[in-house]
């Protein structure tokens, strides 16, 4: 522990950084499982405006250096890969669907 009256000071300030920090960080972490949980559950609008919401705080918590701007970056990249592989495999879906109802159409 310390001795003298500013390294005492600023332990205290060290700690109460170190619990902000970790709640930013949370906070972090829970917006971007919003938009993996709308992306897991298909809902591409939602998926969309759970991004649009986290890409800002993302960006924020960048800035102020509490993750690096790289992660940062890999973050929203896979958030927008994962949205738009599920808008893919949508259309894949909607597309073969057309086929076989024009299959089934032709075959009657």
């Amino acid at each position: 522990m310390a001795n003298i009256k500013s390294a005492k000071k600023r332990a205290r300030q060290s700690e109460k950084h170190r619990q902000h920090n970790a709640s930013l960080r949370s906070m972090v972490r829970t917006y971007i499982k919003k938009v993996l949980a709308a992306v897991a559950a298909g809902d591409k609008k939602l998926a969309e405006d759970s991004y649009h919401a986290a890409q800002p705080v993302i960006d924020r918590m960048a800035d102020k250096g509490l993750i690096h701007k790289n992660k940062a970056a890999r973050h929203k990249s896979r958030l927008v890969a994962s949205i738009k592989k599920m808008a893919a495999v949508g259309a894949t879906a909607t597309k073969a669907k057309s086929t076989r109802a024009k299959a089934a159409k032709s075959a009657e």
